[in-house]
């Protein structure tokens, strides 16, 4: 029987399902291949787990479905799907032992949030100008 993993990610809104299976190594996110994916700066976010560890997708076909938030919460979304994903397929505390000393947030979801609006003022915080005269 082949392997399948499924993991998550999120980020603010931004919510990334992996699929890992066996294959050639190749990772899309979206049906785009990570090497013409978004930005210099989002690919390098989401390549971080595997700079981390050399030949960790080696024989791996990682397929990324992401939507939901903007570009860099939808990156960081991903960079926590693939590292779970990687964790999960070759069950080793030394990776994980990796991924928490170089970034927490690879294997744990950030669970910050937008504060929302409040009334009497532009944001969450800020409140209009008051005027006496």
């Amino acid at each position: 029987m082949a392997k399948i993993i499924n993991t998550s990610g999120k980020r603010k809104t931004a919510i990334a399902r992996a699929t890992l299976k066996a294959g050639k190594g190749m990772i899309r996110i979206n049906s785009v291949p990570l090497e013409t994916y978004g930005s210099d700066v989002t690919r390098m976010k989401i390549s971080e787990p595997l700079l981390l560890v050399p030949n960790a997708i080696h024989g791996i076909d990682v397929i990324i479905d992401v939507a939901g938030g903007g570009v860099m919460g939808q990156a960081e979304a991903v960079r926590t799907a693939l590292a779970r994903g990687i964790l999960q397929w070759h069950n080793d505390p030394q990776i994980k032992d990796i991924y928490l000393t170089y970034d927490r947030t690879l294997l744990v979801n950030d669970s910050r949030q937008k504060e929302a609006k409040k009334p009497h003022g532009r944001g969450a915080r800020k409140k209009f100008q008051k005027s006496y005269r």
